[in-house]
């Protein structure tokens, strides 16, 4: 096998998460995480590329590759939990800013957060992703270096982004930052952290919000032709924020405007979700590698469609590590976040129930996939075969036969990855 075969083997069987860390790894004169023309971004080869490059990228892609938390970031002070990981304290609290709490998605925490990073001078800019003006269903690489910037990337992005594609001038500039992503996004920073030391020189900070996955681009597309918003018309998406969860609102080219309610676009329960493969396959939707995680905090894991005018918003708060607990007593010391109170792993369960499901199923289903001959994901530190341990041997099975039936019809099947500009300038 070549080596562009390995590397295209990631996105046609359907696990690339595109983070866009293999375009940093390569260079982007050899690989660029291109929007192609099933509406997600994945690596493009563009020019010759090597076997050994080719074995960077696979033991650094968080579609292959997912760790929890590095060993040296655990002490005799961290606790663990068998399905939340490790962690120091847990809370619920919110942005003490009642604007910044009103316009972020939920509570707005890891919206101040990185505000204080910044006031306080702890780092001098944030990784984060924000709005795609060209792609507006998605998100972009974006550097924050003010309270504005953060604020105008504040808000969920339920759609494909790359904030890593240029990690590598990141770390060229030599300059401490905070990286606020997905938990997969954080997976790929801590395994590049093996290949190149400035990572954990540089990048302080590790910040997530737990994650149930995105919408696929079929899925998103129906949607918003659903409301009368074709995908070419689209101008702007906001999926929530202004209330928690509030609205998802739809502008388009010609000044129209659509609203609807989170749950018209999420449905009230995962039945109705519509993911890409590799987040159906997540062995950590919850960021256990992560410093600090933030999640919803809707009892049963869905917000009602009654009440939500009146919910506020209040994010739950894992602090995994040293520096995260730190820095989220430090935010609320000076007032950057407001703590409520202390919370345990069983309301975690509470809130994010979809998390515990999936975590239960990860290797069963990796199993399904070993036996139909396909990549999966490689696991550390995760747990995940001790929680199938807890499920019985029926429900593993079972879990094992869908995800090889999946396989057969081929659901994690993507074509080999071109771009979508390249396929339009052809026509």
């Amino acid at each position: 096998m070549s080596p562009a075969e390995r590397l295209n083997r990631i996105s046609e069987q359907g696990l690339c998460v595109g983070c866009g860390l293999c375009q940093a790894i390569a260079g982007p004169d050899r690989v660029r995480v291109e929007m192609t023309p099933n509406g997600y971004e994945r690596p493009v080869i563009v020019g010759d590329i090597e076997h050994a490059t080719v074995d960077e990228i696979y033991d650094a892609c968080p579609g292959v590759r997912v760790e929890g938390l590095p060993a040296g970031l655990v002490d005799p002070s961290t606790r663990h939990d068998n399905v939340w990981g490790a962690y120091r304290r847990v809370v619920r609290a919110f942005a003490s800013d009642p604007d910044i709490r009103h316009r972020a998605s939920t509570g707005g925490v890891l919206t101040a957060l990185g505000i204080y990073l910044l006031q306080s001078k702890r780092v001098n800019f944030i990784l984060q992703v924000t709005t795609s003006k060209e792609f507006p269903t998605g998100g972009k690489r974006h550097l924050s270096f003010s309270q504005v910037d953060v604020i105008e990337a504040s808000g969920s992005r339920y759609g494909p982004a790359a904030p890593l594609v240029e990690l590598d001038t990141v770390l060229d500039c030599a300059e401490p930052f905070a990286f606020i992503g997905k938990p997969c996004d954080v997976a790929a920073v801590r395994n590049y952290a093996r290949h190149d030391k400035r990572v954990d020189e540089l990048c302080r900070y590790q910040l997530v919000m737990v994650c149930g996955g995105y919408m696929e681009p079929k899925a998103m597309r129906r949607f918003l032709e659903e409301f009368g918003v074709p995908m070419d018309d689209l101008s702007a998406l906001r999926y929530r924020g202004f209330g928690c969860p509030g609205p998802t609102r739809m502008e388009t080219k010609d000044g129209r405007v659509v609203e609807r309610n989170y749950l018209d676009f999420w449905g009230e329960d995962e039945s109705a979700w519509s993911l890409p493969f590799r987040c159906n396959v997540c062995p950590d939707g919850i960021g256990e590698a992560a410093d600090i995680a933030a999640a919803d905090t809707w009892p049963g894991g869905s917000p009602t469609w009654e009440g939500q005018d009146d919910d506020l918003g209040t994010n739950a708060l894992i602090a995994r590590t040293a520096a995260g607990l730190e820095l989220m007593e430090a935010a609320a010391a000076a007032g950057a976040i407001t703590i409520e109170n202390d919370i345990t792993m069983c309301d975690m369960s509470d809130y994010q129930p979809h998390q515990v499901t999936k975590k239960y199923m990860a290797w069963a289903r990796y199993a399904g996939l070993r036996a139909s001959g396909q990549l999966f994901p490689q696991t550390q530190r995760l747990r995940i075969r001790e929680l199938a341990l807890e499920n019985g041997l029926a429900q593993n099975l079972r879990q094992a036969k869908r995800t090889k039936k999946r396989v057969q019809h081929g659901r994690n099947c993507e074509p080999t990855p071109v771009a979508l500009v390249a396929e339009d300038a052809s026509q």
